[in-house]
């Protein structure tokens, strides 16, 4: 009956996984041509270290909040058409965060983007969850893997425009003019899921209790992911006293281990299930920031960084995709990405406070335990592990 399902609308389901995951690929891109060109916004504003960490804060709780209020949106509208207003939206805001004239415009920028792009984030996330019931396989991996890729070329894009001296205004400017059409071509792409009726009481939706738990795996992973963002390149500059170029390859050497996780991760998943691959996830994760902790050599850091990106890369989309079929609401992708950006939020400043205490390589110890504790909790959340059939077939058979 699968293969029925499959064979049937072939053309629409190929389109929309292309489609999902070329969104995922825009919104990497659209947080790293910003990020990295933050050494340039930091020279035009005059802004110190403190004011770039509220930067990034105030957008990342103005996205938290968004992703609890989009649990709702997804519910009224489906995920569809909260891609359809979320994507071209957070695409122009970064406009904003480009032609901020002040620090506290760049607040408010910073805060108009991080909304637009919280409820990009729930909404490409229900998306594939819509797909992976409509399709019975696995694709929340592959669509993560689009987030890496973009995150490279987005990445790759603010350094070229570094090296031909562009200002951050013209950078980011020039990313929102090229996303705005880009996101608007993506619409058409996007399946239609079947959202609540106009009088349902959207209020009351609930999440099952699994899905805190869920959302706690979330957490531990986006802290790790975190702590090799924020703090790989100055851990081999300050503790493995690396050249600043050499630095700066941790987090790309990170990604591209993530990319190349991602792109197989659906497939491991159909051969092992969740439960084996967020067990192995949290070792190896465990295992690769022990090399990091205990390196002499930056060279041997960066590969302890590569084993870190090609174990954890997995765990989040595992648990997005767990989370979206326990609904159809979206309420539980809400919640569990809600969680995860939270741990987004507080991982690097525990961290940071950590290493001012004592150092960063044992600050680093931090995204050790909770790589154990993804290991730990990972067994029970893989138990939950959703069916692999096709919505059109389960309700067949009822």
């Amino acid at each position: 009956m699968r293969k029925t399902r499959l064979d049937r609308l072939p053309a629409e389901l190929a389109r929309a996984r292309i489609g999902s995951t070329a969104t995922f690929g825009l919104a990497g891109a659209l947080c790293a041509v910003w990020t990295v060109r933050i050494p340039a916004l930091t020279d035009t504003l005059e802004l110190s270290p403190a004011d770039v960490g509220t930067t990034v804060l105030v957008w990342g709780i103005a996205a938290l909040i968004a992703m609890q209020a989009t649990q709702r949106a997804v519910a009224r509208l489906g995920s569809r058409w909260t891609l359809a207003l979320s994507a071209p939206a957070a695409a122009a805001l970064l406009a904003g965060i480009g032609v901020a004239p002040t620090y506290s415009t760049l607040l408010v920028a910073a805060a108009l983007f991080g909304v637009a792009f919280g409820a990009l984030d729930i909404g490409m996330n229900a998306q594939v969850a819509v797909l992976e019931r409509r399709t019975g396989r696995h694709l929340m991996n592959g669509a993560h893997a689009g987030w890496s890729i973009g995150s490279v070329a987005g990445g790759l894009l603010g350094a070229l425009s570094a090296y031909l001296q562009l200002t951050f205004t013209q950078t980011v400017v020039g990313m929102a003019v090229l996303g705005v059409p880009v996101a608007l071509a993506l619409l058409p792409t996007y399946v239609a899921d079947r959202p609540a009726r106009g009088d349902a009481p959207v209020a009351r939706v609930r999440v099952p209790r699994a899905v805190y738990l869920i959302g706690a795996v979330t957490c531990a992973s986006f802290i790790i992911e975190g702590s090799v963002a924020d703090w790989g390149g100055l851990y081999l500059r300050d503790e493995l006293h690396a050249r600043e170029a050499v630095a700066a390859l941790a987090y790309p050497c990170f990604e591209a281990a993530m990319i190349i996780g991602r792109v197989f991760g659906d497939a491991v998943r159909r051969r092992v299930g969740a439960r084996a691959m967020l067990t192995c996830a949290g070792v190896g994760a465990a295992a690769g920031l022990v090399v990091v902790v205990a390196a002499a050599h930056w060279g041997l850091a960066l590969l302890g960084f590569f084993l870190v990106g090609l174990a954890i890369c997995t765990v989040v989309p595992l648990t997005f995709s767990i989370a979206g079929a326990l609904d159809s609401t979206g309420a539980s992708i809400a919640q569990a990405g809600a969680m995860g950006y939270g741990g987004l939020l507080i991982g690097p400043v525990v961290i940071g406070y950590l290493a001012n205490a004592t150092s960063l390589r044992a600050g680093l110890l931090v995204p050790v335990g909770l790589a154990l504790v993804t290991s730990v909790l990972g067994r029970i959340v893989g138990a939950v592990e959703p069916s692999t059939e096709p919505e059109a077939s389960r309700s067949a058979v009822v």
